[in-house]
Formats: C-alpha cells, structure tokens, sequence
C-alpha cells in the first residue's frame, strides 16, 4: 500500500475547513481531468457513494468511495470522515481529520491506497504523486 498525509492549517473555523472539505464535487474543480459525483444527492452520511472519474475517454477510470465513518466537528470535538475506496483500479481508504487548534482549523487528510494488480509496483509513485496531489487540493479548498 502506498501510504501519505497531508496537514494543512487554516483560519477558517473547524465547521467551515469542514464543509469546504466535504463538499465533494467541489474536488473536481482541483483535479486533473476528474468528475466527482454523489449518490445519493443530498447530506453526505455513512452509505453515501462518492465517485471520482478521472481521465479521457476509454482511458478514463472510476474510483468509487463509500463514507463508512462521517462525524462533524462539533463544538470542541474534532471531525472525522473515512472513505473506503471500493473500485477495480484503486483500493484502500482516505481519513479527513478537522479540529480546533489555537483558534483556527487543524486538517490532516491521510489515505492508504493501492492500485490493484498487477500494477503494484506503482504504489511508491502513488504515494508520491497523491501527496502532491492532495496537498494542493486541500490548499485550494480552504482557501476558496
């Protein structure tokens, strides 16, 4: 597995890192040749499906996550959301973490993936590339 972390700190408040973060079609917008869609629409909870389609054409593929885990920040309480990927290319899971510290939000997004045989030997350049990756995402996201 090609394992990576991203920490980010942000002014915004934990409950609006946290919105900005999960609104998951948003993350389209900040990457590459990538659709994401939800089903069903509505709230995120726990059973929502998120499908990210990155690519072109036939050399496009889909990498569905289900939220197994989805608990806002609330008050001092931090926030949690696990992702669990469930698709034919990719496989593994993605944590977003959003808390309170010193008065702004504290985000680490950190994720296990795995493209599945027999392109394993691709996991170091995932873990390189998704830490490159998400750590833009995540950038742009809180600063929108």
């Amino acid at each position: 597995m090609a394992h990576f972390r991203v920490a980010r700190q942000s002014s915004l408040s934990p409950a609006e890192a946290w919105q900005r973060l999960t609104d998951w079609p948003r993350h389209g917008a900040h990457v590459p040749l990538t659709e994401v869609t939800v089903e069903p629409p509505g709230p995120t909870r726990p059973g929502t499906l998120v499908v990210a389609r990155t690519g072109i054409g036939r050399l496009a593929f889909d990498d569905p996550m289900e939220v197994v885990r989805w608990d806002p920040p609330l008050g001092d309480r931090p926030g949690t959301c696990r992702l669990e990927k469930r698709g034919s290319v990719v496989e593994g899971w993605a944590d977003i973490e959003v808390s309170s510290r010193n008065g702004r939000s504290q985000v680490v997004w950190s994720e296990d993936v795995r493209v599945r045989k027999p392109l394993r030997l691709f996991d170091a350049p995932v873990a390189w590339s998704g830490r490159l990756l998400f750590g833009r995402l995540v950038r742009a996201l809180l600063k929108e």
